[in-house]
């Protein structure tokens, strides 16, 4: 079955692309940073900081319709959470609708809230998915465990990002093997089956990852992340993050001012 991968465009000759993993999780983590401190109602400042991203994402020849479509596919999680946030946030009442027996109301702070967290929500997600896209996920993890992140934290992203897949394919021909069955019946019955699906998922997870941690203490394992290529870091990773910092400083007072 042909997958997806996050870094399926990591292995393009870009500027980004060669840039050192550690610099780009750093200055990724900064815009981050510096998108959520942001004040609402700052739009000027939002569009400064939708424009630097865009500008790296052309950079660093990654499709563009892939970015959208990758962040398009996390947005709606984002908007399940924060779309009830305008019904129970107290303020200047922007509308109310009856709704059966209920009577509720939209405020005006509410709404500011929400667009903020979409805005915010929307902008880290590009930068991440501009970090993933142009790193690969071995080198990634490799750099994530030089700056000194939890090694288990750094093995737990190595196995789900490895064994992902595989559950995918798992499920699929689960799938297919109920759909062969004439699977029907009535709701409840549908439900049970979906359950004992979900159990046997789990338990076929869970004895994989025993005999996948077997054979690799057997094979030497200690948990520590291996590459074929060294990290180097060069001058034009200095340059970049000096720059991108004092860009981002530069926003701030911006910010401040505007």
């Amino acid at each position: 079955m042909k997958h997806s991968f996050i870094d399926q465009y990591s292995d393009r000759d870009s500027f980004i692309h060669q840039l050192d993993p550690r610099t780009k999780f750093i200055t990724t983590l900064l815009f981050i940073l510096a998108v959520v401190l942001t004040p609402p109602n700052r739009w000027l400042v939002f569009a400064l900081y939708l424009f630097i991203i865009a500008v790296l994402i052309l950079l660093s020849t990654v499709p563009i319709r892939y970015v959208l479509k990758r962040s398009l596919v996390i947005m709606p999680f984002v908007v399940l959470i924060a779309i009830f946030i305008p019904f129970f946030k107290e303020g200047e009442v922007a509308g109310s609708y009856n709704i059966w027996l209920w009577e509720v109301t939209v405020t005006y702070s509410g709404l500011q809230v929400l667009a903020n967290i979409v805005i915010k929500a929307w902008l880290s997600i590009l930068s991440l998915i501009l970090l993933t896209s142009t790193t690969k996920m071995t080198n990634l993890l490799k750099g994530l465990e030089q700056l000194r992140m939890p090694r288990v934290m750094v093995m737990i992203l190595s196995f789900m990002y490895r064994y992902i897949f595989v559950l995918v394919d798992e499920v699929m021909r689960m799938r297919q093997a109920r759909d062969s069955r004439n699977f029907g019946g009535k709701r409840l019955w549908q439900l049970r089956t979906i359950g004992n699906m979900l159990g046997t998922l789990f338990i076929r997870s869970y004895e994989r990852g025993e005999r996948v941690y077997a054979a690799m203490v057997a094979r030497g394992f200690n948990g520590q992340t291996r590459t074929l290529n060294r990290l180097n870091f060069t001058p034009a990773d200095a340059y970049f993050g000096v720059g991108f910092s004092l860009i981002l400083i530069l926003s701030s007072v911006f910010n401040l001012l505007y």
